[in-house]
C-alpha cells in the first residue's frame, strides 16, 4: 500500500494550518516537521515524524521550547532549499526528552557515512526493534548524489524501518537500483518528490514503485490532489457470460485498431461495445496468426462509434481514443490495469455486427472488422475468431449499471438500440 508523508517545513506560513488540516482529513500517512510541539497537536492516526540530529544525539525539542519557526520548523541553514534540500537537518532544540513523551512516532535523522548508518541501525536494535531515543523508532535520510551515497542508500533500505531518499539528479535509474537492492527488505522506502507529476512517476518505477513519498505542498489543494493520486486504483470487474444471438455482415465502415504502450497477456484485451450498458472483451493480437506477426500491444477494437471502458468508470468513443489516452486492460478473470495508448489507427474495412444477450436478457452489441483474424474472448480466456462465431456461442463481457453522458455515469433514462 503506497503512502505519503507531508513535509511542513517549507509550507508557506499562511497555508500551514490549512495544509495540516488537509493532511489529517485526507488521512495522509505521516507529517514531517522539526517542531515537536506542532506534531504533538496531531491525532495518533497520523505518523508524527520529527526531524532531529544525527544518530546518537537524541536531541528532541520539548513542547514549549522556543524555536525560530518558519513553517513547521526550520530546515538546516546549511542545506539547499527546494527539492534538493535534505529533510533531515540537525536538531537545534535544547533539552532531551523521549520521542514518546513529546508525542512523536518516528525520528528522522540524516546519515551520510557507513558509521552513521550503523549507529542508526544499532539504536533500533538496542530497543528490540523499537529503536531510537527512549524507544522511538529511528528512520534515516540520505541525499544520493554519487555512487558512494547510492550504495549507502541501498544499505540503509535493508537496515532501517524507513529510509527517506532524496535523489539529486532527475533520472530514475538510481531509484530503480535501490528498489532492486531492497526487494527483500522489510523496511519502507520513501522518496522525496517535488510535485504531483513526479509522485505519479515514482510510484510506477519498476512497476512496484517507491513505498512512499515525501512531499512539500504549497496549499491544501495539493494535499487533496495527492490523496486522489494515492487512491487511484483500477477495479476488479465482475465479468458476465454473453450468449451470441446473431451475426450480420453490415458492409463497409471505419474501424479502430488501438495500439497501446503495454504488452498484453494472452487472456487480456479491452472492453468494447456499441451500447454503454454492455461490453464485449476484445482480444489483443497476442496469439499467433498466419500471414502476419503477432502484435501483442494491439487490439483490433471495433467500429469508431463504439464505447470503450477507461479508468474511473468513464467511457470513451473509439473515435476519441488517441496517443496518450488511458484505457483499462482487462483479463478474463476480471483483473484490470491502466494501459496507455500509443496511437489509434482508423481504417475503412468490411464490418460485422455481433449481437449477444446476458443472462438477464440485456442486449450487448459489438461491431468489428469482418475478418477471421479479429478475435474476442470467451469464458476461461478462450480465444474466438469473430467470423467463426455461431448462435449460442458464449463470450465474456461486462454489464454496466450506469447510463452515460459525455462518458460519465449518470442516473437518467436512456435507451440505446
Amino acid at each position: 500500500m503506497r503512502f505519503a508523508w507531508i513535509d511542513l517545513r517549507e509550507v508557506p506560513r499562511p497555508q500551514l494550518q490549512a495544509v495540516v488540516d488537509a493532511a489529517v482529513h485526507s488521512r495522509m500517512a505521516g507529517v514531517v516537521a522539526t517542531d515537536a510541539e506542532l506534531l504533538g497537536t496531531l491525532p495518533p492516526t497520523v505518523t508524527r515524524v520529527l526531524v532531529t540530529g544525527a544518530a546518537g544525539t537524541g536531541a528532541v525539542k520539548k513542547p514549549g521550547d522556543k524555536e525560530v519557526k518558519g513553517s513547521g520548523g526550520a530546515k538546516d541553514a546549511n542545506l539547499p532549499a527546494g527539492k534538493s534540500s535534505s529533510p533531515a537537518g540537525a536538531g537545534t532544540a535544547a533539552g532531551t526528552v523521549t520521542g514518546a513523551a513529546a508525542g512523536i512516532d518516528l525520528l528522522l535523522r540524516k546519515f551520510g557515512t557507513q558509521e552513521e548508518l550503523d549507529a542508526l541501525a544499532a539504536e533500533n536494535r538496542a530497543a528490540g526493534g523499537s529503536g531510537g531515543a527512549g524507544g522511538t523508532p529511528a528512520a534515516g535520510f540520505i541525499d544520493v548524489r554519487d555512487d558512494r551515497t547510492l550504495t549507502l542508500s541501498c544499505a540503509g533500505a535493508m537496515a532501517l524501518p524507513y529510509t527517506v531518499i532524496h535523489f539529486a539528479d532527475p533520472t530514475k535509474i538510481p531509484l530503480e537500483i535501490v528498489l532492486a537492492a531492497a526487494e527483500s527488505a522489510e523496511g519502507k522506502l520513501v522518496t522525496v518528490v517535488d510535485g504531483l507529476e513526479e509522485a505519479a512517476i515514482v510510484f510506477d518505477v519498476l512497476e512496484r514503485g517507491s513505498d512512499g513519498i515525501l512531499f512539500t505542498p504549497r496549499s491544501a489543494d495539493e494535499v487533496f490532489a495527492l490523496a486522489r493520486l494515492l487512491e487511484a486504483t483500477t477495479p476488479q470487474l465482475e465479468l458476465s457470460t454473453l450468449t451470441v444471438e446473431s451475426i450480420r455482415h453490415v458492409g463497409l465502415g471505419d474501424r479502430v485498431c488501438v495500439d497501446t504502450c503495454s504488452h498484453f497477456e494472452e487472456d487480456e484485451g479491452i472492453l468494447v461495445g456499441s451500447y454503454s450498458s454492455g461490453f464485449v472483451l476484445c482480444c489483443s493480437e497476442t496469439h499467433p496468426l498466419p500471414y502476419m506477426p503477432t502484435r501483442p500491444f494491439r487490439v483490433n477494437a471495433g467500429a469508431l462509434h463504439s464505447y470503450t471502458l477507461g479508468p474511473d468508470n468513464r467511457t470513451s468513443y473509439l473515435s476519441e481514443v488517441g496517443s496518450g489516452s488511458v484505457l483499462l486492460g482487462v483479463g478474463a478473470d476480471g483483473r484490470t490495469r491502466r494501459v496507455v495508448v500509443g496511437r489509434a489507427k482508423l481504417e475503412s474495412r468490411p464490418l460485422l455486427e455481433i449481437r449477444t444477450h446476458a443472462e438477464d436478457g440485456r442486449l450487448v452489441s459489438l461491431t468489428v472488422q469482418d475478418d477471421w483474424h479479429v478475435r474476442v474472448l470467451g469464458p476461461g480466456g478462450k480465444v474466438l475468431n469473430v467470423t467463426e462465431l455461431r448462435t449460442g456461442d458464449e463470450l465474456l463481457g461486462y454489464l454496466a449499471t450506469d447510463k452515460r453522458h459525455v462518458g460519465l455515469p449518470i442516473g437518467e433514462f436512456c435507451k440505446e438500440v
